[in-house]
């Protein structure tokens, strides 16, 4: 399609979008290859024809192209291209993707999404019917609790890479898990019920964020 052609025009030396252009001098400064624009592309197309996902697995797979390219880009602007740094940078990554898909849960639902594994509804005999209708009961409380806790494992391993990280970054990714561990504790905050009310941060909390990332910046 365009987006593809345009993205092979910036590693042909051709690309004719003003975006595109500024691209691939970027691209060529800092040598980043192809894979993971293209994985983004992938993504997007996905999004376009795919609106459940029957398995956990197939859910994170997902995340390795909505998410986890977007931190391997990163990792290319600051130098790094190494394989322990990806993997934990993944590991952020997909946290943050599927924190978020665990907070937009009513928000999809309504788009016709449904993000939350239909293997997982099995587990906890509960239907894609009862979202529907909305229907929060210990069930539904216990298969959010285990998404949340699963993902925050997720951030547990993601905050490994900031040691790994020059000054200039590491303030950036630690506030990346930090929010991402928030938004997880404010859905069990409010008893994991993602379908009544959208879990979001209070300003304090986001000022707390703020004040905690600009220290790291200093010292």
């Amino acid at each position: 399609d365009w987006w593809d052609g345009e993205l092979q025009a910036c590693y042909e030396g051709h690309p004719h979008h003003p975006v595109f252009i500024a691209l691939e001098e970027t691209i060529h400064h800092f040598d980043i290859p192809i894979t993971p624009f293209r994985d983004l592309l992938t993504a997007f197309r996905q999004d376009q024809a795919v609106q459940r996902y029957e398995t956990y697995e197939a859910l994170v797979d997902y995340c390795r192209y909505s998410a986890n390219p977007v931190g391997h880009l990163v990792l290319y602007l600051c130098g790094y291209r190494d394989e322990e740094r990806r993997q934990l940078s993944d590991a952020t990554c997909t946290g943050l993707q599927l924190a978020n898909f665990w907070q937009d849960v009513s928000v999809d639902l309504g788009k016709g999404r449904i993000y939350l594994p239909l293997e997982d509804l099995d587990r906890f005999n509960y239907h894609e019917s009862d979202l529907h209708t909305r229907i929060v009961n210990d069930r539904f409380t216990d298969l959010i609790r285990f998404e949340v806790d699963r993902t925050r494992a997720l951030f547990d391993i993601g905050l490994r890479l900031c040691p790994l990280l020059d000054k200039r970054v590491r303030g950036d990714i630690e506030m990346f898990n930090r929010g991402g561990l928030a938004i997880l504790d404010q859905i069990e905050k409010q008893g994991y019920d993602v379908l009544s009310r959208r879990p979001s941060l209070s300003k304090q909390k986001k000022v707390s964020l703020m004040l905690r990332y600009m220290l790291k910046r200093m010292f």
